[in-house]
């Protein structure tokens, strides 16, 4: 599990900063979850009961696909944090929506706190739903973060503009594709899916 430190929104105003070790063992028996942004705690908020259909919906159909495929991956929602390189002297830890990891790279989480570090190799594939708030670092931050990182596939989920915003690495950068409507989505890592940006917006609904 993902660190929640015992911290009140006043706590949270001051200038505290946490490395990424103090983060991931400071814990209070709350149920917020936090981010690290450059040594600072950010309270993740629940989201729209959509945000958090859309990412049920993805995981499941990850899920489904990497069965039925029989592939030696695992997917998981909002429970697998990632190190980042963002380039400031304060540590990061970002936890997306989705994460789309090796087997392998899961058993080693098994025994710690379930944080990819830098020294580990990157997941395949991860996806943000956007929510207002998270807008500029969905498209931008973390847009950079993940692509120094090397991680394969980014989705940008916006449900606010009806798209996904499909990044494919290529040479160190991320090439994007946007679908929309009735397209479906092409996936490098899930070749053979077939789910359409419409059906996957009105998962978020049901």
């Amino acid at each position: 599990a993902i660190a929640r430190p015992a911290v009140t929104p006043m706590t949270l105003a001051t200038d505290r900063r946490y490395s990424l070790d103090e983060y991931l063992a400071y814990h209070d028996g709350t149920n917020t979850r936090y981010e690290l942004i450059d040594g600072t705690l950010k309270p993740m908020s629940l989201g729209t009961g959509q945000h958090g259909g859309i990412a049920e919906f993805i995981n499941d159909t990850f899920k489904a696909e990497i069965r039925r495929l029989q592939l030696p991956w695992i997917s998981k929602d909002m429970k697998i944090g990632i190190q980042s390189p963002r380039g400031t002297r304060w540590e990061t830890c970002r936890i997306p929506d989705v994460t789309v990891l090796t087997l392998e790279l899961w058993q080693e989480l098994q025994n710690r706190e379930a944080v990819i570090r830098l020294s580990e190799p990157p997941p395949l594939l991860v996806v943000e739903v956007v929510s207002p708030s998270t807008i500029q670092e969905d498209y931008r931050a973390k847009h950079s973060e993940y692509a120094v990182l090397d991680i394969p596939e980014y989705w940008i989920v916006d449900a606010e503009r009806g798209c996904v915003t499909l990044c494919s690495l290529d040479e160190g950068r991320y090439q994007e594709h946007e679908f929309q409507g009735e397209a479906a989505i092409i996936s490098p890592t899930f070749s053979e899916l077939q789910v359409t940006v419409s059906q996957l917006l009105k998962a978020g609904l049901a």
